[in-house]
């Protein structure tokens, strides 16, 4: 804790606040604005609907990690342990099957951002994932998203498990390697104009 900032694993109890700062907080990263441009309902119906059961899912199955102050959630972040490849090719497959016979757009760019995460996700096993990150908009440049990845670089070093993520901005990707990541291969460039993202690893 730092200047009374607390990080800390969220807990079913906390559904609904957690999943409000993450949408809030996601609406402007730059995958999700790329996947719902032109379609301001997909992020509303994303905010209302799919984020309080993409928390409480990430809850029972994962890790969400977040930072704030008193009970000011800041910043919210979703973890999990990889073990194999399945779940994202499942996952890809699903949102394939949802994007075909469908003209709506943002189906489509989810499906061409679980492929791509797919096919390119690390086969090193096990390791730590950091899914997602987000920081509330005014509290961005108060040090949440990086207290939460302080906390769980040192207990991943601790474990000897690598951490993996895929930067989705030059911003966020030198705010990474402040903290310990290093750029490993190729960047990954999203069709249609969309953002490019940069694998990384730390590796304690």
């Amino acid at each position: 804790m730092t200047d009374g900032q607390w990080v800390r694993r969220a807990e079913l109890s906390e559904v609904a606040a957690v999943a409000t700062a993450f949408a809030e907080a996601s609406r402007d990263e730059a995958v999700s604005a790329w996947v719902t441009d032109g379609h301001p309902e997909i992020m509303t119906a994303f905010e209302k609907d799919y984020a309080p059961i993409l928390i409480e899912e990430t809850i029972g199955r994962d890790e969400v990690w977040i930072a704030g102050t008193g009970s000011d959630i800041r910043a919210v972040s979703l973890w999990q342990q990889v073990d194999s490849i399945e779940r994202y090719q499942e996952e890809a497959a699903q949102a394939r099957t949802r994007a075909e016979g469908s003209d709506l757009r943002p189906l489509h760019r989810m499906a061409a951002v679980t492929a791509l995460l797919a096919e390119h996700h690390p086969r090193e096993f096990p390791h730590r994932y950091l899914y997602a990150i987000a920081t509330v908009p005014q509290w961005r440049g108060h040090g949440a998203g990086g207290a939460i990845i302080g906390n769980r670089l040192k207990e991943a070093a601790a474990q000897g498990l690598p951490v993996y993520l895929e930067a989705s901005t030059v911003r966020s990707s030198q705010l990474y390697e402040r903290l310990g990541f290093a750029r490993t291969g190729a960047a990954l460039p999203l069709p249609d104009g969309g953002p490019t993202l940069w694998p990384m690893w730390f590796r304690g």
